[in-house]
């Protein structure tokens, strides 16, 4: 199940990409542009049966101090919290740290460190998680999720956006099975778990489109009566050859 996290950033710019490039990681991301819309998403989503697994707060909200939220938050949730921000004063770092803040990144920073922040908070609290995959190559096909470019044989292939989430789901876990349940909360959300003639369909369309032979599949490959696998990407299979 992908981990579920709370993006509070009022920068919609910022927000925007840090949401898809943490879609790409496999993170499930809500986000909020304010203290008091975050307030409600975290009452609700801590009380339900997929509470939130990581809070990024920015400070500078437009209804209040970030600071606040999180002196709110720690004193009710055992939940990690990563403040992003662009003061840059020690004490307001050391502060905040104090309450409760599992650590501080300043702005600008890149986003490999904040994933690498990210994973250490998570792990500090018994979550222990890699890097997502984000580059296949097997035989005749590439897929890179960070340019959201997919090719065979040098030519482009144009997927669907539902397609290309498909796919990319099954990138992050290449060579696994992925069950249907969690492929249908992944790509098309919890209200969809039980319509598995959507995996149907758009597998086949997947398939006509990367596989030599789509009736003999090598690339994505069934487990009858439980999911779905991409096979191992070529790259995996030479490093452990």
């Amino acid at each position: 199940m992908s981990l579920k996290v709370l993006l509070v950033e009022d920068d919609r710019e910022l927000r925007q990409t840090l949401h898809e490039a943490l879609k790409i990681e496999g993170y499930e991301v809500i986000t909020s542009a304010s203290a008091v819309d975050a307030t409600a998403v975290i009452r609700h989503t801590m009380c339900s049966d997929q509470p939130l697994d990581l809070l990024i707060l920015d400070l500078g909200l437009p209804d209040g101090d970030g600071s606040d939220l999180l002196r709110s938050v720690r004193a009710q949730f055992n939940l990690p919290i990563l403040i992003i921000s662009a003061r840059h004063d020690d004490e307001n770092k050391v502060s905040l740290l104090d309450a409760g803040a599992d650590d501080y990144l300043i702005k600008p920073f890149h986003l490999g460190e904040l994933l690498a922040r990210m994973r250490v908070a998570l792990r500090h609290r018994g979550t222990t998680i890699s890097a997502a995959h984000k580059n296949y190559e097997h035989g005749a096909l590439r897929v890179d999720l960070t340019k959201h470019a997919v090719t065979r044989a040098g030519e482009v292939v144009h997927l669907t956006p539902t397609e290309f989430k498909l796919l990319a789901r099954l990138v992050r876990q290449a060579g696994q099975v992925v069950t249907h349940r969690q492929l249908l909360l992944d790509v098309w959300g919890a209200e969809f778990v039980e319509h598995t003639h959507y995996l149907r369909l758009y597998m086949a369309q997947l398939r006509a489109k990367l596989e030599d032979n789509p009736t003999e599949p090598r690339l994505l490959l069934t487990e009858p009566g439980v999911g779905y696998c991409l096979a191992e990407s070529i790259s995996t299979l030479l490093m452990r050859s």
